[in-house]
């Protein structure tokens, strides 16, 4: 009797304890929290995952700082396992109600353990991040911060499952490292995502700065492109992460799930001749044609906002994930400069780790030279683009709808470039040089001898024109074919079929390991 007395006693101490760390740092700074517009780690994982599926795993942790024990609850950080959509995921949420969401010691415990975890099961890891970095005093003194270094499992992930972080609040130190470190980032405006808080930045350098300018989601999406998506609220950002992780397998060793369709494979597209023009100077959005041959429309877009004259983005053709590359005209023709080139690379590296096809659709004049162009390494980003798709081992089939035009033809997978499959449609422009450039620097010393230069330069273009068709390249196998542009989707739905016959399909992973940021 007494034993059980005594068990009933120990079960209610522990009941009393989970309960207190269910509230982590109390409840009126969780009230806090919220009237600041912000949810706690606990609501943003109720808000993410499956009912009644969460699976805590450190509850009961809390700081090892002699005097913090009561008020530490998790020590800023709930980890535990969890399922999105029926599929199994990792997730840490850093907890602002406790320390800020600062790092402390057993932080990193919990979520060294998550993170291998995650590797060693192949289940996808989930970030739900703010916080100001590096707790003092935990890291502070020779023996602090010599073990609170950048964790290895951080450093060796090499894409061993899909990464996955949004900033949630502003983020400082170890929430931008998961950040820069992940397969996909989406940042909730009004947030901002930097190494140091200003406040440090004025102490160390003298530099006064806003968040918003430090690390605000303008930043990012005009300069670094650090982020993948910028959204308005929490909702948004939970449902970027959804989406996002319903393209991709469990884990770098698998294919992402096919699932069926009730979009016609075969349908003809008919509205495809109302949004490309003829006319190889006039402008038109590159999205309406990806929105045309997907599936129901779908996509999902990377990096909106950097590098805004090429778009990359997953979809789904026939019920299979694709990754799709395209230039797009409605932003400087669809010539590429530096920031093209590293979105380029870095959606190829991450298409190839996860057994994702690529699909390319051309259209540009060329690469966007210029003095500045050469300052910010266009040569070295165009080589390393080159490096990447060179490397790759996924399915690609190329598609020049339009223009492709000099070393452009070839970073967009074109022949002995890699692809499975290089087609073009009848209005495609293939060529070392634009006509007009090409015309002057040919035919200079006899243009300035015409009489009349403009008939002569008329004359010459209806040449050159009919030299850059396709039709040559295809008439000398060089290229696939020449497709009608409404069988396009037919065309890749049929070649994406006979490419996964036998489960040749899937990457040899030899860029999984080739550093995040590229």
């Amino acid at each position: 009797m007494d034993q059980n007395n005594n068990m009933d006693s120990q079960i209610e101490e522990l009941i009393e304890r989970r309960e207190k760390a269910d509230l982590n740092g109390g409840q009126e700074k969780i009230d806090r929290h919220n009237k600041l517009g912000f949810y706690t780690a606990r609501q943003r994982i109720a808000k993410l995952v499956d009912p009644d599926t969460f699976l805590e795993l450190g509850k009961l942790a809390h700081s090892d700082q002699a005097g913090a024990e009561s008020k530490s609850a998790g020590d800023g950080v709930i980890t535990g396992l969890a399922k999105v959509n029926d599929r199994p995921v990792v997730i840490q949420a850093a907890d602002k109600t406790v320390f800020a969401g600062t790092e402390g010691m057993v932080y990193f415990r919990k979520m060294k353990a998550a993170h291998r975890f995650a590797v060693k099961r192949g289940i996808p890891m989930i970030n739900l991040m703010e916080g100001g970095g590096l707790r003092m005093p935990d890291g502070m003194g020779a023996d602090g911060i010599s073990q609170m270094l950048f964790p290895q499992e951080l450093l060796l992930h090499q894409r061993k499952v899909p990464m996955i972080t949004a900033i949630l609040g502003d983020s400082f130190g170890g929430p931008t490292w998961s950040a820069v470190s992940s397969d996909f980032v989406t940042q909730v405006k009004g947030t901002a995502m930097a190494v140091a808080g200003p406040r440090m930045l004025s102490v160390a350098t003298g530099e006064k700065v806003s968040n918003e300018e430090l690390g605000g989601w303008k930043v990012h999406a005009e300069h670094t492109g650090q982020v993948d998506s910028f959204v308005e609220d929490e909702e948004s950002a939970l449902k970027a992460v959804k989406d996002f992780l319903d393209y991709f397998p469990l884990q770098g060793k698998d294919e992402p799930n096919h699932k069926k369709t009730t979009d016609n494979p075969h349908r003809i597209l008919e509205e495809i001749a109302d949004i490309v023009p003829t006319r190889q100077k006039r402008a038109y959005d590159m999205k309406k044609v990806i929105k045309e041959i997907v599936d129901d429309g779908d996509y999902f877009e990377l990096k909106s906002l950097y590098g805004r004259a090429l778009i990359t983005c997953l979809a789904r053709i026939d019920g299979r994930v694709v990754g799709i590359i395209a230039n797009n005209p409605i932003m400087y023709a669809g010539a590429a400069g530096p920031k093209e080139c590293e979105k380029a690379t870095e959606f190829i590296v991450l298409c190839d780790s996860y057994n994702i096809p690529l699909v390319f659709l051309h259209d540009t004049p060329g690469f966007r030279v210029s003095s500045e162009a050469e300052k910010a390494k266009i040569p070295t980003n165009i080589m390393v683009w080159n490096q990447a798709l060179a490397q790759s081992t996924v399915p690609k089939i190329s598609i020049v709808v339009r223009k492709s035009i000099g070393a452009a033809y070839g970073n967009m997978c074109g022949p002995t470039m890699g692809a499975d499959f290089v087609v073009a449609w009848p209005t495609a422009e293939i060529n070392f040089t634009g006509p007009e450039v090409g015309i002057n620097v040919v035919y200079g010393q006899e243009l300035k001898e015409a009489e009349n230069p403009e008939e002569k330069i008329s004359e010459l273009l209806d040449t050159w024109s009919f030299d850059s068709s396709p039709y040559k390249a295809a008439g000398k196998y060089l290229i696939d074919d020449v497709i009608d542009p409404r069988d396009t989707r037919k065309f890749l739905s049929q070649t994406f079929e006979y490419i996964h016959v036998g489960n040749k399909s899937k990457s040899n992973r030899n860029l999984a390991n080739w550093p995040t940021g590229f």
